[in-house]
């Protein structure tokens, strides 16, 4: 059973008659036409999607066979987009959304929130800063030598970001040179080791064994020979004659001058502007108009709240001792762990297969795509979290198998696979009636908030078996509350690394391992583990209110269709959709079997 918390609770038949066979088809009413107010936001919002979608040729959204080299992050470049999003966010204020049509208003709302977090980027100058504990302009880079290449265009594509990474790397060091100078830099102790990746492609060299020469290890018999033998061999030049020297130099910049040289303060508030940055984070990550104390202190409540839930499943398993007594045997017991990496994957392929067997009765609309389960690559496992997931695929973490717990496996896939981002992303890029920059990006308090919210769903749904797996949920349920408080606390109220570590440690189950990989996270990123837990004390609170608003009417279905039918929202979006729902009586967006 899904329990609602308080920190935000403040916050038909169709018509028709027999009508008979030879009767003409009644054409349907014109659409009115769109006010002035309408086109003139229509314009503004369409043009500068299509120029900010060739900003990044080689974004995850774009089709393989449409990547054309790597995106321009030079000096001029980003004086242009500082220009372009200055005026796009005057134009902006000066439509009065009232004037809007309701679905132009509710695009507003949500290109609104796009264009202020871009443009306080730009501010901010983040650009200068392009990485974090957790992922680096080169991890996005070595993926295009993970993905599978189908047609003789996407080779070419692929040889042609090869060829341009030498630009690319050349441009993210200049500037990171001047985040260094002015001490815009993640935090040294969370870069530590971070540089693997840069060096084992420096190590592999510029033949056969490069990780960015295995898409042409297997190619498609569809393209000719000759075709084949001749892309392999530019893929070698160029890995060999740019890629690799474009490594070797980021390696000794990263090694030689940016990790000796990177800030030792952890928090933002001690970054340049930094009470203003983390305050831009925060709305950027949160969506709602909340300060820092308002944030710690839902956290905290939540933790109570949470930590009387777990000691419920201790007297249900007949623990005798306390609770970090309880975590030390969750986390030292060999029977909740897997022995293999396969294990691991084949116990996720189940749970994942187990909600397949359950979806249609908590969903009324279902998503076209599908996805694969794989491992996290091996240069990245160390550092990467438990699992993540996306359109078409769930990486599941197999390294240091003593620290991904099966009792926490059960939350970690319906977070990451299905009905969590591998179920909600692939439905928002079908929503094909929404303009193109409500399918194609991201609003993390909606997508995190969600795929939180689909952890404790899983009570309801019955996918947790044992009191262990349910504790594994309130165990994740309480990790993404303690972030509240984590990540206030570095940012905003002067928490070390360790203090942040022991909250962690003395109320959640996570590893050791997992524990100091996620404080890095939040310590190398401001404000986005706030998005978690914030998103889903939303999107629980509007549960709440439809079925009591709407009783017997209250149908489970409709109403998950209706959250996900928005695309990617800020937070207020979610409580005006369900007022909206429930005025009309619990009729989502999809007719119901």
């Amino acid at each position: 059973m899904i329990r609602m918390t308080s920190a935000l609770a403040l916050m038909v038949a169709t018509l028709s008659a027999p009508v008979a066979a030879q009767t003409a088809p009644v054409a349907p009413a014109p659409s009115p036409a769109p006010s002035p107010a309408d086109t003139k936001f229509r314009a503004l919002s369409d043009a500068e999607y299509t120029w900010r979608r060739t900003l990044w040729p080689s974004d995850e959204n774009t089709p393989k066979g449409e990547r054309r080299g790597l995106p321009d992050v030079g000096p001029a470049m980003q004086a242009t987009k500082l220009k372009r999003w200055t005026e796009t966010a005057a134009a902006l204020a000066a439509i009065d959304p009232a004037t809007l049509s309701p679905a132009a208003r509710a695009d507003y709302q949500v290109y609104r929130v796009q264009i202020d977090a871009l443009l306080a980027e730009q501010k901010f100058r983040d650009f200068e800063k392009p990485l974090n504990a957790d992922t680096s302009f080169w991890m996005e880079v070595a993926g295009a030598g993970r993905d599978t290449y189908r047609t003789a265009d996407d080779y070419r594509h692929y040889l042609t970001m090869l060829a341009d990474v030498p630009r690319y790397y050349d441009q993210q060091i200049v500037n990171m040179r001047a985040g260094l100078k002015r001490g815009l830099t993640p935090p040294r102790v969370t870069l530590q080791g971070r540089d693997i990746g840069v060096a084992q492609v420096v190590d592999a060299g510029g033949g056969e064994g490069s990780p960015f020469y295995a898409p042409f290890k297997t190619m498609p018999a569809t393209i000719p020979a000759a075709t084949q033998a001749a892309m392999r061999a530019e893929a070698l030049k160029a890995i060999a004659g740019g890629v690799v020297p474009a490594y070797a130099k980021l390696l000794a910049f990263l090694r030689a001058e940016y990790i000796p040289g990177a800030r030792t303060a952890l928090a933002a508030y001690d970054l340049p502007d930094g009470k203003a940055y983390y305050r831009s984070k925060v709305s950027e990550y949160v969506t709602r108009d909340l300060s820092p104390d308002q944030i710690h202190a839902i956290g905290l409540a939540e933790v109570a709240k949470i930590k009387a839930r777990m000691g419920d499943v201790m007297r249900e398993v007949k623990y005798q001792g306390d609770l970090p007594a309880f975590l030390n045997f969750l986390r030292t017991d060999p029977r909740f762990y897997a022995k293999t990496p396969q294990d691991l994957l084949d116990r996720a392929a189940w749970i994942a297969k187990t909600f397949d067997g359950k979806a249609d009765e908590w969903f009324g609309h279902l998503p076209r795509g599908r996805f694969a389960i794989k491992p996290v690559p091996a240069d990245v496992a160390p550092f990467y979290t438990s699992g993540r997931g996306g359109p078409g695929i769930y990486l599941v973490n197999t390294y240091d198998l003593p620290s991904r717990p099966l009792y926490s496996l059960p939350a970690l896939t319906l977070h990451e696979s299905a009905p969590g981002h591998a179920f909600q992303m692939p439905l928002a890029l079908e929503l094909t009636d929404l303009p193109a920059y409500r399918r194609d990006t991201y609003i993390s308090a909606y997508g995190e908030g969600w795929a939180l919210y689909c952890e404790a769903l899983g009570e309801d749904m019955g996918v947790y078996e044992t009191p262990y797996d349910r504790f594994g949920m309130l165990s994740y349920q309480m990790w993404r509350a303690a972030r509240l408080v984590v990540d206030t606390g570095i940012h905003a109220k002067g928490w070390t690394r360790e203090r942040a570590q022991a909250f962690l440690r003395d109320n959640t189950a996570l590893s050791n391992h997992e524990i100091t990989t996620e404080v890095d996270r939040y310590i190398a990123w401001p404000g986005q583990a706030l998005s978690y837990y914030m998103g889903e004390l939303t999107f629980l609170a509007n549960r709440a209110k439809a079925e009591k608003a709407l009783g017997e009417k209250f149908d489970i279905r409709a109403f998950h269709d209706a959250m996900l039918a928005l695309g990617s929202v800020p937070l207020p979006m979610i409580d005006e959709r369900t007022d909206r729902f429930i005025a009309e009586g619990g009729k989502g967006p999809y007719p119901l079997k």
